[in-house]
């Protein structure tokens, strides 16, 4: 059973003005915030421990989290001086996975059971490939809801590759399952997990698996404007 952390320390500032009081992963879509429907999706499927970083308005989420008493267990971890970035805020929860490869998920895309599958995928291809030191969930950016994207990766024989930068077909959806080995030697506090992403790129470590779902992302006021009315 692996672990899963979610990423929810952000400002959300693409969302101003709604962000300017309220955290993005509590915005709501439906009966349900960003942040409790990915925890609905993650125990659905199996998952039993989540960790949780927060920085900013993080009351509001330790709140949330308190009052709501999911049926899983929930640690939070809070960046108090200095927000660390998608990478320095994985870094700085990494004791909590020991050695095993845990998955890393972000709030802000709408996920669904349609997902159920392709997480399974993800875990398959990790724990069976020992050359696989991350494998994440991507999607061609035509199939994006927000057509602003421009795309982060290319996918070749199931590698994720960042050659051809003017022709990039990929976007990264926001789900990851990672080695904790992969942060190793680190000393910055603060950064991006690009920098994981780039040094795994280069070892042919970094596998992708390619989803079939239409991709719905909190990305911007308008987009969420839009997608609060469709769903």
């Amino acid at each position: 059973m692996i672990k899963a952390m979610i990423l929810s320390a952000g400002y959300g500032k693409r969302l101003n003005p709604l962000t300017l009081d309220c955290p993005k992963p509590l915005l709501s879509i439906g009966n349900e915030t960003l942040l409790s429907n990915t925890i609905r999706f993650l125990e659905r499927n199996g998952i039993k421990e989540i960790v949780i970083n927060v920085h900013y308005l993080a009351e509001q989420i330790i709140d949330y989290i308190n009052k709501k008493k999911f049926n899983l267990s929930i640690s939070i971890i809070k960046e108090k001086d200095d927000i660390l970035d998608t990478g320095g805020g994985v870094l700085n929860a990494i004791k909590f996975f020991s050695d095993k490869p845990f998955l890393i998920i972000n709030p802000d895309t709408l996920w669904n059971e349609n997902y159920d599958e392709e997480l399974q995928l993800m875990k398959k291809k990790i724990f069976s490939d020992k050359n696989c030191k991350c494998s994440m969930l991507v999607v061609n950016k035509e199939k994006s809801f927000d057509k602003n994207f421009k795309g982060d990766f290319n996918l070749i024989n199931d590698l994720i590759s960042r050659k051809e930068k003017n022709n990039l077909k990929y976007i990264y959806t926001g789900m990851q399952i990672i080695h904790p080995t992969s942060f190793s030697g680190l000393i910055d506090k603060s950064f991006s997990i690009n920098k994981i992403w780039d040094k795994l790129i280069l070892k042919n470590e970094l596998f992708g698996i390619q989803s079939k779902n239409d991709f719905f992302h909190i990305s911007t006021l308008d987009v969420y404007n839009i997608l609060k009315e469709k769903f």
